[in-house]
């Protein structure tokens, strides 16, 4: 064998100059896996440009959200938070601890719309710290409320436990006064946040991040802060954070405004707090309107729906390329269906059509971090609000986290419109690793994967057809084994809605002792084709894949 890979790369250079591309058979076939007979069949290429990157994610891209609702919390007649409040989530439960330390780490970002009605009780904060409250005449319907530093304490002790790596999202709307345009201003008083803060240190917490705000930008969603004052904040939390943490050898990113993208504001926003104020600029997603949608799958499976989101990433990267900052974008929050989602569709199988084609879009336009809401708590968590138990996104997460490297590559798809297609480097790996997400109930789709740049030494046997030209290159005939890894992601008896995913045809369930199952792929000969099959989701790992990118 040794001999052979040093034939490999010894011709490599020579045989570079007669393949300006190849053609790798990462044609899908069932092995086992997927659905039975009765459904069409399809072909399709996917183009990898392994030349270069077009985008890097943070080593944590995947990152989701712990938010404050109370259990009283409704939507459309229907309460799904329950006890999944940072102020009342059971800390001890096995496997809320298993799902988070089986990111090592999760990035997860602490906030919603009740941020900035947020107290933090500390023992300047001259107010007595009491819960929220319900009343119906309050903004969000809820009074305001208050984190007891106790609660912050455990908060932190399981943060730590747990290696999760913390953003916490600021009150910004202390000491503002209404202004004649119906937009909220005055200075940010900042007191209570930096006792916050200087608690913070002062215990020897970790935050990775410090966000102001939550959806007060542009039109604002409860209320609205022009860019101009907002810049004026948020240059006053820097200077808060250079301040508390003078001496430290790494201080906590500034994020901000955590709320929707509105080109004008977030142009002016940007101009303003750079070039070094603004570490991240955080907007929100929830793209397929109201939970209570009935055409909520309907939107999912619509690729032309699905791309639409396409231009916002596209606006907020031109921006921020042109305006000369040093600031990067992250998605702070991203549910698809406001109001707490819909239940057996945004914590069903369905949803993970959604989810992962945003991880796949936004990384494609440098996003650096893209934070689900939520990690538990309404009907989109990853977790299930009572049992804790991962719904079907929480596996998509983590094979995302595991299988997908930083180094995006520009990939393109010839065929069925209802394919996505993705790749990245391979995350701790050699080669690439492409998603190919199948939209399509109907039919079975054979994807061919191509790359001016991909040398892959595909194996081929004696009675099956040639894949690649490197079939021509001495010693390459034959069954060498080389293998690649497939990962294919399906719905318990083919329904959607259903909250069981499979794993090659073997459910995903935690053990009796809350453990996080393992999330094994089968190996296939590079010579043998790879379905994928109607409806499914397919993560397949290529190590031997030429791309300069990936070195």
């Amino acid at each position: 064998m040794g001999n052979l890979v040093l034939h490999l790369v010894a011709n490599l250079f020579f045989w570079s100059f007669f393949f300006t591309s190849c053609l790798v058979g990462v044609c899908c076939q069932s092995n086992g896996v997927g659905r039975g007979g009765g459904v069409g069949s399809g072909e399709g290429v996917v183009s990898v440009n392994g030349v270069s990157a077009i985008g890097r994610t943070d080593p944590d891209f995947v990152c989701a959200t712990l938010d404050w609702w109370p259990p009283e919390k409704c939507d459309y007649g229907t309460c799904s938070w329950g006890l999944a409040s940072l102020l009342n989530l059971n800390l001890s439960s096995n496997i809320f601890l298993n799902a988070v330390k089986a990111f090592s780490p999760l990035k997860i970002r602490l906030g919603g719309s009740l941020q900035d009605k947020v107290i933090y009780g500390t023992r300047d904060s001259g107010q007595p710290c009491i819960p929220f409250v319900y009343n119906s005449s309050e903004m969000f319907g809820f009074s305001q409320g208050c984190l007891p530093m106790s609660r912050w304490d455990q908060l932190n002790e399981f943060f730590k436990k747990s290696g999760a790596v913390i953003i916490f999202g600021l009150n910004a709307l202390n000491g503002r006064v209404p202004m004649p345009d119906g937009s909220l201003g005055g200075p940010w008083n900042s007191t209570n946040a930096a006792s916050l803060i200087r608690y913070t240190v002062n215990k020897g917490y970790t935050i990775h991040g410090w966000e102001l705000g939550n959806e007060l930008s542009g039109g604002g969603v409860g209320a609205r802060i022009d860019a101009d004052q907002y810049a004026a904040d948020t240059i006053s939390l820097k200077s808060i954070v250079n301040e508390i943490y003078q001496g430290f050898p790494d201080k906590p990113l500034i994020l901000a405004p955590g709320g929707f993208f509105d080109a004008n504001w977030f142009t002016e926003f940007i101009s303003k707090t750079k070039p070094h104020s603004l570490d991240v600029i955080t907007h929100h997603i929830y793209n397929l309107g109201p939970g209570v949608d009935t055409h909520l799958i309907e939107k999912i499976l619509d690729p032309s729906y699905l791309d639409g989101e396409a231009s916002y990433f596209s606006n907020l990267q031109s921006i921020l390329t042109s305006s000369g900052t040093s600031t990067t974008a992250w998605v702070g929050e991203a549910g698809g269906a406001y109001n707490s989602g819909h239940n057996l569709v945004t914590n069903a199988f369905v949803f993970s059509f959604w989810y992962l084609d945003q991880l796949g879009m936004s990384s494609s336009y440098d996003t650096k971090t893209y934070c689900r809401q939520t990690l538990i708590g309404g009907n989109y968590g990853l977790l299930n609000t009572i049992t804790y138990k991962p719904n079907p996104d929480y596996y998509s997460a983590l094979l995302w986290h595991r299988l997908m490297g930083q180094n995006v590559l520009s990939t393109s798809f010839k065929g069925s419109k209802k394919i996505r297609a993705y790749a990245h480097c391979a995350r701790d790996s050699q080669g690439i690793t492409v998603l190919l997400i199948n939209l399509d109930g109907n039919t079975t789709t054979q994807v061919y994967v191509t790359s001016e740049s991909a040398y892959t030494f595909s194996v081929t046997s004696k009675n099956s057809k040639p894949r690649t030209r490197f079939h021509h290159i001495p010693g390459l005939r034959g069954s060498i084994g080389y293998t690649r890894d497939e990962y294919h992601l399906t719905a318990k008896d083919g329904n959607l809605q259903s909250q069981t995913m499979l794993l090659n045809n073997n459910a995903l369930e935690v053990d009796s002792n809350g453990n996080i199952p393992p999330l094994e792929p089968i190996e296939v000969s590079l010579a043998q084709p790879v379905t994928v099959a109607p409806y499914s989701i397919v993560f397949v790992h290529i190590p031997l894949f030429y791309a300069p990118a990936c070195r």
